[in-house]
């Protein structure tokens, strides 16, 4: 079973070598596509460094297009049987690839998240008013889905190849969350939840997500299930 990691990267000098070498070390058959969505600040050298790394292949933005648009980018080019998307900072431990993709491996789901809400693991404490916008997105979704989700604008989203293969995703930017929750729901895919681990940063440490982000996210909730 091959694992496609889809990665994209803006900026991300000062974390992309070590999560790199982090996605590397996870002792899974894989594949590792960047996105460099035309980085500014070094971020590309970086990864001109990485090129040669065996499983790894980097793609690259002409113009800055948004994660939704990187993410369109790199599935294009998957060949593995199970998809992960791996942002490019150091919140995310790829040591628990193994326990997201087990309820696909066991035949149990079609897709799985992986929560930073129901979990058990450590979990840094931040932003209030960042977790509430989060918990109301969600919310939100989960009135128009159906669904009973409880983080959808986490980064640990996992597929099964075809289920990405039958998706046309149209955001460019974070927009991206709610459009493909709202696809999956739509084609009834077995979702499952798994709490994980999260070592957030703050606005000061590199944060991209904003609040017209939030607008957006809820204009796409309700354009992608009523339209």
């Amino acid at each position: 079973m091959k694992i496609s990691v889809v990665m994209p990267v803006y900026n991300e000098a000062k974390t992309v070598r070590e999560l790199i070498k982090r996605v590397e070390d996870v002792d899974l058959e894989k594949e590792i596509i960047i996105v460099d969505d035309y980085s500014t600040d070094g971020t590309r050298n970086i990864l001109k460094g990485l090129e040669r790394n065996p499983g790894i292949r980097v793609l690259y933005h002409d113009k800055n297009m948004g994660k939704g648009a990187a993410l369109r980018t790199g599935f294009k080019h998957i060949t593995g049987n199970i998809v992960i998307i791996q942002d490019a900072d150091l919140e995310y431990n790829p040591q628990e690839y193994h326990k997201l993709i087990r309820p696909i491996m066991d035949g149990r789901a079609d897709v799985v998240y992986g929560s930073r809400f129901i979990t058990t693991e450590e979990r840094r404490v931040l932003l209030f008013w960042h977790s509430l916008g989060n918990s109301l997105i969600t919310f939100i979704s989960n009135m128009f889905t159906n669904l009973n989700l409880t983080d959808i604008e986490t980064c640990y989203k996992v597929f099964k190849a075809e289920v990405i293969r039958s998706l046309t995703i149209e955001e460019n930017r974070f927009g991206f969350e709610p459009e493909i929750t709202a696809k999956i729901a739509k084609k009834r895919y077995r979702i499952y939840e798994i709490g994980i681990s999260y070592s957030g940063r703050d606005y000061s440490e590199g944060k991209k997500i904003g609040w017209k982000d939030g607008f957006r996210a809820i204009w796409c909730i309700v354009k992608y299930n009523l339209f």
